[in-house]
Parts: C-alpha cells; sequence; structure tokens
C-alpha cells in the first residue's frame, strides 16, 4: 500500500512513518523536506490552493497530521486556513486522486477541557470546542465526513489526548523541563485523573486504521487506557529521566487561587483537573489494545 503522510517530519509523523515504512511505501510531507533530497518527499504549504497533484500519484490512504498547533498562532483566520481549507483541498484532491483512505488526526479538546464533564468523553459526546484550535479540528471533521458522504472516500477521524513521548511539543514538553530541573514538586495531593496517549500507541493506531475494515467513516477517542494523576504523571517522567523526585502537599484550592490571580485558569486545570476519555470503540470495532506501556515510551527520554 501506499501512504502520504502530512506532517511527517513532525513528532508524531516521524515516529508513524518509521513504523509505516516497515510495511508499507511511504510518501513523507514535511518541512525538512524542502532541503532534504530524500527518495519520495514533497514539500506543499497547507492552504486552500495547495497542489497535491505530484504527491497523490498511486496513494492508497492519506494520514494527514500537519497543521497550525494552538500554541503556534492566535491568528484564527491563519488557522482556518490550514487546518480547515486545506484539510477539505486535501480531501477533494484525494477523492479526484481515486485516494481509498483519508484518516484525519483530530483532538480530544473538539469536546472541551474535561473540567465540566462529569462523565469520560466518548464518540457519543456533546461537542464542545474550548479553542480556536480546537474549533478548527471540529470543522475539518465535519467537512471531512460530508466528503465522505458524498464520495466513495473513507474517512478515519482520530480524536487522541495529550501525546507524550521525547521530543513531544507543548505541554508535555514543559514538564519534562520541569522534572529536569527542580527536584521537587507540589502534587503530592493532587490525585486528578487524566488519560495520555503515547506516541508509540497513537502511531500504532494510526496504522491499523489505514487498513481496518471496521474502520471506515468512523470516529475514534483514543488513549493508553487508565487513569493517571499529575503526581504519577510526574513521577513517571522522572523514572524515564532517570532523576530523582520528591513530592510535596499543596492543596488543590492553592493551585486554583494562583489560576485566578495570574488569570491562568486554563492552564492550572490542565494541570490538576480531569480528562478521561473511553477509548472501548477501538478495542470493541477494531480489536485495538495499546502495545506499548507508558514505562517503553518514556524510557527514551534519556536516549
Amino acid at each position: 500500500m501506499k501512504v502520504l503522510v502530512t506532517g511527517s517530519s513532525g513528532f508524531i509523523g516521524s515516529i508513524l512513518t518509521q513504523q509505516l515504512e516497515h510495511k508499507h511505501s511511504v510518501i513523507r510531507h514535511g518541512k525538512q523536506d524542502i532541503t532534504e533530497s530524500v527518495s519520495n518527499s514533497f514539500s506543499v504549504n497547507i492552504n486552500s490552493n495547495s497542489n497535491w497533484g505530484q504527491c497523490l500519484q498511486d496513494v492508497n490512504a492519506i494520514v494527514h497530521l500537519a497543521a497550525v498547533a494552538h500554541n503556534k498562532s492566535n491568528d484564527p483566520d491563519y488557522i482556518n486556513e490550514v487546518n480547515v481549507k486545506g484539510t477539505i483541498n486535501l480531501a477533494q484532491q484525494a477523492v479526484n486522486a481515486g485516494v481509498k483512505r483519508f484518516v484525519f488526526i483530530s483532538s480530544i479538546g473538539v469536546l472541551g477541557n474535561g473540567t465540566t464533564n462529569a462523565r469520560p468523553y466518548d464518540e457519543h459526546s456533546n461537542v464542545s470546542p474550548h479553542s480556536e484550535y480546537a474549533q478548527s479540528k471540529l470543522d475539518a471533521e465535519r467537512a471531512l465526513l460530508k466528503i465522505a458522504a458524498e464520495t466513495d472516500l473513507e474517512v478515519i477521524i482520530i480524536r487522541p489526548v495529550l501525546v507524550y513521548g521525547k521530543g513531544a511539543p507543548g505541554n508535555f514538553d514543559k514538564l519534562v523541563n520541569l522534572v529536569s530541573k527542580v527536584p521537587m514538586l507540589p502534587f503530592a495531593l493532587c490525585d486528578n485523573k487524566r488519560n495520555f496517549i503515547s506516541v508509540d500507541n497513537l502511531a500504532d493506531f494510526i496504522s491499523v486504521c489505514i487498513e481496518h475494515p471496521n474502520a471506515t467513516n468512523e470516529i475514534f477517542c483514543i488513549s493508553d487506557g487508565g487513569d493517571i494523576s499529575i503526581k504519577e504523571f510526574t513521577n513517571e517522567i522522572a523514572k524515564g529521566l532517570n532523576t530523582p523526585l520528591l513530592q510535596f502537599p499543596v492543596p488543590n484550592f492553592i493551585f486554583n487561587l494562583i489560576g485566578k490571580i495570574t488569570g491562568r485558569q486554563a492552564q492550572m486545570d490542565q494541570l490538576i483537573g480531569d480528562l478521561q476519555v473511553n477509548p472501548n470503540k477501538a478495542k470493541v470495532l477494531l480489536d485495538w489494545t495499546p502495545p506499548f506501556t507508558m514505562a517503553d515510551t518514556l524510557s527514551r527520554l534519556t536516549r
């Protein structure tokens, strides 16, 4: 099978292409391909006018990872141009090129930030995007499902929780830097329930969705499974870094007070709040279970 991976030079894309190349012919699209002379690699600016013709020759499936992340731009028009219009344009050209399957990596953020949800998110949860980025992902999802309903293109939408692993950007990178530099953290009393997904597990799940017949036109909320607190998560990061870490007790109301005073309540909620998903659909429909443990992935932090 010939697979086009957009964003192949990114954090998730680099791990995914390594996995896929054991089984498939992979066409890589990513920033580094501008300067690298690599066989089967292309650089295309993603927007409503992109020409994907050269990339789509004889392609059977597309994994669309590339996007403007919420921490990379504050311009809603630019986010919409890349994440929504650029995705629609790619999908429409995929239809014209006879591509069979389109795997779209969305975000659990289309359902909300978890703090006000009494039950774990699943594929039936009401959407409630909490940022311009999340809204753009939801708009792209809806457009793709419409295209799937009107054409022969098979669309699979994956909504992962926070993805962790060596080189992960955003909040995970901040936590790794914190644990590596500070030997004591104030999370001993934090017993929140959050779900995460290893980049290795996400790549494995994507590879399953590329081929599995039961994935056609389905949406999946995906995680490693199991709840983990910020205390447990930072302890696991410390183990991966082979560094000692002590946790001391600070009541949650102190964190919330700091969040309100500094105007960073959203960031504080991400730190000590809950965000759970029910990933059972992937297990039941695709017979998928995460093959990697958290320790497996975090053990590479020092390599």
